[in-house]
């Protein structure tokens, strides 16, 4: 199994060492420390980190500023930043998050716990990618049921529409659930089970159609919300 890469970001010599100490007596990791947000991105382009320890409090560029710097370039967009800080108040830690960093590191931390406190982070980003790709599938899976729903209206090849829209309805149902995406959930499961009725001739294309639209709607919604300096790793509500 290959190391993650750890990049450290801190103006003060002996916390840099101390991290490094700590994180680099674990064979899970390889790190890499600097002193200053400007030299933090161009490690960053060049080096791939997986995951990024930052500072908040720096001269010249603070946390914050290299972490919008990062979100502009294509490379490092994705990159998973924890901000290590001692204001670690409740308004201070949702400001941090609404920036896009994935979490924060209170300081003064635990040395012999800031391992386990890094493999956690890198969890939670792991997670976040995931669900921010299936917020790309989804995206894709609206078009398709868009282009069935046209389909349906035209009256052509009606029973092969159906079964198109059961098939996404029923895919989207339990990956939906496990993201937390409960609306879009409930919502393809209504939708798989009318467009059932409908196959057997219980129900109507018109109700499927409005059952289409719920879950389009729906996905619309989490889209929206998942919009902004964070969508790449976003964790929005369904």
């Amino acid at each position: 199994m290959r190391a993650y890469r750890i990049l450290h970001v801190d103006d003060e010599p002996d916390i840099r060492e101390i991290v490094e100490l700590c994180l680099g007596l674990d064979p899970a990791f390889v790190v890499r420390g600097c002193g200053c947000g400007r030299d933090a991105l161009a490690i960053a382009a060049e080096w791939s980190p997986d995951l990024i320890l930052c500072d908040v409090m720096m001269p010249d560029m603070d946390g914050p500023t290299m972490l919008a710097r990062l979100h502009e370039c294509p490379g490092t967009a994705g990159v998973p930043v924890v901000f290590m800080t001692a204001r670690a108040q409740k308004r201070e830690l949702e400001q941090f998050k609404s920036l896009g960093a994935v979490g924060v590191l209170a300081k003064p931390f635990d040395p012999m716990t800031l391992g386990e406190a890094v493999r956690c982070h890198l969890r939670a980003a792991g997670l976040a990618a995931l669900r921010s790709g299936f917020i790309g599938r989804m995206r894709t899976d609206a078009e398709r049921l868009a282009e069935c729903r046209q389909r349906l209206r035209q009256g052509a090849s009606s029973s092969q529409a159906l079964e198109e829209i059961k098939s996404f309805a029923h895919a989207l149902v339990g990956a939906a659930g496990i993201f937390a995406f409960q609306r879009v959930s409930c919502a393809a499961s209504s939708l798989e089970l009318h467009a059932g009725e409908a196959l057997a001739g219980r129900d109507t294309a018109g109700k499927v159609e409005r059952e289409l639209d719920a879950l389009l709607d729906c996905i619309a919604h989490v889209e929206t919300a998942g919009a902004g300096p964070q969508a790449s790793r976003a964790v929005a509500a369904g």
